[in-house]
Parts: C-alpha cells; sequence; structure tokens
C-alpha cells in the first residue's frame, strides 16, 4: 500500500470487499480504471489525519476526518475545495471511489484545479462508534439525521465549525465557485442540501444514489425546486435502474421511497429550472461501484471552467502539473 495510506488505511473495514458481498451483476459491470490508480511520476498529494471535530450545533457529538493536501499545494495561493460525506468510503485507497488517486491524477494533467479535499464522517457520542467501511452509521452514529434533516444544521455546522478548523491550517478560496461538496445515498442528500442551504459558500455537487427520499422529508426536494427561484448550483446526479424502487413491508409501492423515480423527479425539475445539471442512469443497485466508476469523468465535468488561461504564446498552462 502506498505510504501516504499508512493512517487511513487504519480505520478502513474493507469497504471494498462488503461492497463484492453484497453486489449484484448489474454492478459487477462497473470497474475502476486508470484514473482511480496510482501511477509512477504522478506527484501525490499528503493525507492528514484522522483529526477529530468537536461541534456545538451537534452537542456532544464527534466525527472523524481526513485532509488531502495536493503535491500541488501552495500556501499562497487559495486552493479549490472538496468535503465529501462518508470521509472514510471516499478516501478508501482500496474502495469504490479511492479519491486521493482521482485528486493526484486529475490535478496532475490540469484536468480540475489544485483542491484541498476533506472525508468526514458523521458525528456520534462519547457511547457511539465511529462510522466505518463495515458500518455506514445509520444505525450506530447521528447519520440519518445529520444527513438527511431537511434544514441547515448540518451546513451550519461545516461552515461555522469544519471551515475555520480548516482556515487555521490551509489557504483556501472563499469564492463559492471553488467550492464543492459530495456524498452517496444520504451523504448525497446532504451534500445537495448545504449547497441549497449556503450557495454563498458551496455552488457545486456531486449526488451518487442520491436519497432523495421520504426518510426525512426528502422527496419534497423536486417539489421544492421547481417552486424556488433558480439557486447557482452545479450538480451531477448519478444512479441505477435498479436502485431501492420504492417496495416497502408487504411489498406495496410507496413512490416516495423509490430511489431511482426520486432521482429522475430531481433531474427533471433541475433541468426544468435550468440549473447546471447533468445526470446518468446506470444499471446497477444502491451500489457505489458505478459512482465510483465515472467519478474522474463527474470531476473533470464538475471543473470544467475552473479559470485556466489560455495563452498561445505561453505554455505553462499546458504543462503537466509538477510542483516546483
Amino acid at each position: 500500500m502506498n505510504a501516504r495510506f499508512t493512517i487511513a488505511a487504519s480505520l478502513i473495514i474493507c469497504v471494498a470487499f462488503a461492497a463484492s458481498a453484497r453486489a449484484a451483476p448489474t454492478d459487477d459491470v462497473y470497474r475502476l480504471g486508470p484514473d482511480s490508480e496510482p501511477h509512477e511520476g504522478v506527484p501525490q498529494g499528503r493525507i492528514v489525519g484522522p483529526l477529530t471535530l468537536a461541534s456545538n450545533i451537534y452537542p456532544e457529538s464527534t466525527r472523524n476526518y481526513w485532509i488531502y493536501v495536493p503535491a500541488q499545494y501552495d500556501p499562497a495561493r487559495p486552493a479549490s475545495l472538496m468535503i465529501f460525506q462518508d470521509g472514510h468510503a471516499f478516501l478508501n485507497p482500496t474502495g469504490d471511489y479511492r479519491i486521493p488517486y482521482v485528486f493526484d491524477n486529475l490535478i496532475y494533467r490540469r484536468e480540475m484545479p489544485v483542491t484541498i479535499g476533506v472525508f468526514i464522517n458523521p458525528g456520534h457520542r462519547a457511547d457511539q462508534k465511529e462510522a466505518s467501511g463495515g458500518d455506514w452509521g445509520d444505525q450506530t452514529t447521528n447519520r440519518r439525521v445529520e444527513y438527511n434533516a431537511m434544514n441547515d444544521t448540518y451546513s451550519r455546522m461545516i461552515i461555522d465549525e469544519l471551515l475555520p478548523a480548516l482556515e487555521k491550517e490551509y489557504k483556501i478560496s472563499a469564492d463559492p465557485n471553488d467550492r464543492a461538496i459530495a456524498g452517496a445515498s444520504s451523504g448525497a442528500i446532504c451534500a445537495f442540501t448545504v449547497a441549497w442551504e449556503r450557495p454563498d459558500q458551496f455552488r457545486k455537487v456531486i449526488s451518487t444514489i442520491g436519497s432523495f427520499t421520504n426518510i426525512m422529508g426528502g422527496h419534497a426536494y423536486p417539489d421544492l425546486v421547481r417552486d424556488s427561484e433558480p439557486k447557482p448550483i452545479r450538480i451531477f446526479l448519478q444512479d441505477g435502474v435498479n436502485d431501492n424502487r420504492g417496495r416497502r413491508r408487504g411489498g406495496e409501492y410507496d413512490p416516495k421511497w423509490d430511489w431511482h423515480a426520486q432521482n429522475i423527479r430531481m433531474a427533471a425539475a433541475l433541468t426544468e429550472q435550468k440549473y447546471d445539471v447533468n445526470f446518468t442512469w446506470g444499471i446497477g443497485t444502491h451500489s457505489n461501484r458505478q459512482g465510483g466508476a465515472i467519478m474522474p469523468d463527474m470531476l473533470r465535468w464538475l471543473w470544467r471552467d475552473y479559470p485556466r488561461p489560455d495563452d498561445p504564446h505561453d505554455a505553462s498552462n499546458r504543462n503537466l502539473f509538477v510542483p516546483q
């Protein structure tokens, strides 16, 4: 294993193997590509953590988080920022997403800006255990409430408690267009809620297998989008046609609990309101396989217009990005 992941490895409970055990054949068709692997000669960012964030907004709770610092980071220049909910899953170097490898490769090729990545877990009380690859925490942490609530509480924790902690050590752009947030399942609706509540702080979102369902009223989002003035949010939605399809106890169908139908409704509402939206529907279940496989392309799309002068007389911005 790459040396920079020795700290992160201690938190990993084999997400990839657990996912493999549960994966359906329709998930197995999705494979990670070379953008999700380490390559010789590509500068590697470093992982800081696990760190602990206590919260007054969620009293008596703490959560682990890790920071990815690109090799190209220059403290004299503000970096972009991207925050991943369920941080353990997106950080995992043998999991479905492997974001540090993806960031290394895309930053090296100037396909996304120099971006500090933050991987944050849901909070838990002292009597609860930290979320992990084997247990993301819906039954054992504050994940369900923090991620699915239709209010600004979680966004306040991110903006008023996490960001100040980051800014003590790193120079981060204050431009909301330089800030992205992402998640899977309930972490995805959580990421959207942060941007929805605070587009003055975050304007880019990636949602994989998003839970825009009636866990805590999230099925209302398509109507809220239609009934509200458009907000300056760019979002990529991914889901599978075999995601949870709303069958409740006894086999009764409830459209408010149909993950894929709700993702379709979200995409339609965002499109009608002329949001900067992209989406793709695969063949998978409620699985991270497709999201991980296409994550590099989602990131390229999300950051497609970051400021990068194109001067035919100056090749400095057309070379591979190696720190000086």
